[in-house]
């Protein structure tokens, strides 16, 4: 998708992950194991509802989301299928689940992309450019899926320069 081609006030969401943690993820004092481990973007308010499952052991996993900039008082608030929580609290979850014989997909846990650490020059740029970036690796630093709040460092939001 060309994000010149969209409409006023549209941004499109490009997250870029890399190192995904594995297709098989063992057992660890605080983790149970898991396998044929998948991970994908969740829609707002539809926990089984996932855009684009991309296999743990891929290589890099891209997704690309429709999103809505509107003015509020303390800055840009987005808004889309796939933005979760309430305005100054925004984020994306990704989540990870196995895969059985099936096709059906079981999740386990989640990621949570805040968006309240985008530095408002990055907004704005993304705003004008209708392209925001957010780039990350999957697997904490135990090995396992990558889960819970992630902020910077954990993620590099940017913008394409003007």
């Amino acid at each position: 998708m060309n994000p010149g081609a969209l409409d006023d006030g549209a941004v499109l969401l490009r997250i870029e992950a890399s190192h995904l943690p594995g297709r098989d993820c063992g057992q660890a004092p605080d983790f149970p194991g898991y396998r044929n481990i998948h991970v994908g973007v969740q829609r707002r308010d539809r926990r089984d509802e996932l855009l684009e499952l991309h296999p743990g052991d891929a290589p890099a996993a891209v997704w690309e989301l429709e999103a809505t900039a509107m003015v509020k008082e303390s800055g840009w608030d987005l808004r889309g299928p796939y933005v979760q929580g309430r305005p100054g609290g925004r984020f994306v979850y990704l989540s990870w689940g196995t895969v059985d014989d099936a096709g059906a997909f079981s999740m386990f846990r989640r990621a949570k992309l805040w968006f309240d650490a985008i530095l408002p020059d990055v907004l704005d740029t993304a705003v004008k450019t209708g392209l925001l970036v957010g780039r990350l690796g999957l697997t904490d630093s135990s090995g396992q899926p990558l889960c819970a709040a992630v902020r910077p460092p954990l993620i590099e939001w940017s913008a394409p320069a003007i």
